[in-house]
């Protein structure tokens, strides 16, 4: 069966789902959607539905309900590349001319859907410089404690953190033409900020 792709200035909803259970919805702007590489973008004002990672090892029942929200003051361009297990932002204050860094989220691979695209949040994360020449891991504590906690198996958390080396490898190492352009990327100025769609909590 063909793969359908969206379209450039679609309107989408990328998704953290658990267990079948969503646990944050963050609409979105289709950039770019190959089979080589998805570009989302997301800015001030963009809506949310949000709550407490459920991986985190102090998650319980009371942070159980998503709560609206809407995105504060900065631009995010994420890039992602089909099948792999992270996706790589490109953060600036709506203010500034100049991304203020880099951040690589680990997370599921993105899951297609009719909406937009799944996936589920890993707690570690790496932040990276303007210049993609330092870096440092981000949200230690949290993974650790998810670990210890038995809501991420040992195994899987030695992949995660490898996936982590080898995404700050794969940036560092990438063609500066292609990270730049995205540094330089900023949304067509007539891009409404989208609604959620009725159907966002409908399981695929």
């Amino acid at each position: 069966m063909k793969e359908l792709y969206f379209t450039p200035g679609d309107q989408v909803v990328l998704r953290r789902v658990w267990h079948d259970k969503i646990c944050r919805v963050t609409a979105a702007t289709v950039v770019q959607d190959t089979s080589e590489l998805i570009v989302l973008y997301w800015g001030p004002g963009y809506p949310l539905k949000v709550m407490q990672n459920p991986l985190k090892g102090n998650a319980d029942k009371s942070s159980d309900d998503l709560r609206d929200v809407t995105w504060g003051e900065v631009d995010v361009v994420m890039l992602a590349t089909p099948g792999a297990g992270h996706a790589v932002y490109a953060m600036r204050n709506e203010e500034e001319s100049n991304i203020g860094c880099w951040y690589i989220n680990l997370q599921e691979p993105l899951l297609r859907t009719p909406i937009g695209f799944d996936t589920m949040d890993y707690l570690l994360d790496i932040n990276v410089s303007p210049d993609r020449s330092e870096w440092y891991w981000k949200d230690e504590t949290d993974f650790a404690d998810a670990v210890q906690s038995g809501k991420i198996s040992p195994a899987k958390a030695q992949a995660i953190r490898a996936e982590g080396e080898r995404a700050i490898k794969l940036l560092q190492e990438g063609p500066s033409t292609f990270y730049d352009g995205w540094a330089n990327w900023f949304p067509p100025k007539d891009w409404e900020i989208p609604k959620l769609p009725l159907d966002w909590e409908k399981i695929f």
